[in-house]
């Protein structure tokens, strides 16, 4: 069976089995249970994660409510990490729990710099990887500008049906914008 980073990596450009075994030599495993975190506030954030099992969310807690606001998801075969604190190596303003158990590979900052610099393949997939994340936060930066709570909530069960079965719906809601309610009366409709 083909390594799921390596597919990953492949679907921007085709590597050497060498090629490969020396990138994921980089890669430290990691595992967590359900509820853990894996970046709280405050923290500094030396990794970025691919996801290879299991599910997470990213949020930041507004200091005067305490409400939550998710902002990301991560499933199997995404990235993940606190990117600011990540590339400026700084603290975490935001934090990153685990939604279900999870397997990942985490990256040091280190060695992403170290990969980039050696294999222009690397470089060249986050940099196809990277342009493809921002158009993505684009398009959700719209839809959450101009779209209706209705639209927001179809586009999200759209893009990512298997979410929807997996996260709690309030977490949801807090990715959308909206109650817990108002997801309950959308999904019975």
């Amino acid at each position: 069976m083909v390594h799921p980073l390596r597919t990953h990596i492949e679907t921007v450009c085709k590597l050497t089995d060498e090629e490969f075994e020396y990138i994921l030599s980089h890669f430290t495993p990691l595992k967590l249970k359900k509820h853990k975190s894996l970046v709280r506030e405050g923290d500094w954030v030396k990794h970025e994660y691919f996801v290879l099992k299991g599910c997470l969310r990213s949020y930041i807690t507004d200091a005067d409510s305490g409400k939550e606001f998710t902002y990301q998801f991560a499933a199997e075969n995404w990235w993940i990490s606190e990117r600011e604190a990540f590339l400026k190596q700084t603290a975490a303003t935001t934090a990153i729990d685990c939604i279900e158990d999870c397997e990942l590979l985490g990256l040091s900052y280190e060695n992403r710099e170290k990969l980039g610099r050696e294999m222009w393949k690397y470089e060249h997939y986050v940099a196809v990887k990277t342009s493809l994340g921002y158009v993505a936060l684009q398009k959700r930066l719209q839809l959450m500008i101009m779209g209706s709570t209705k639209e927001r909530f179809e586009n999200f069960v759209k893009q990512y049906p298997n979410l929807y079965s997996r996260v709690p719906k309030a977490v949801i809601a807090s990715y959308l914008g909206v109650s817990r309610e108002t997801i309950s009366r959308l999904y019975r409709k």
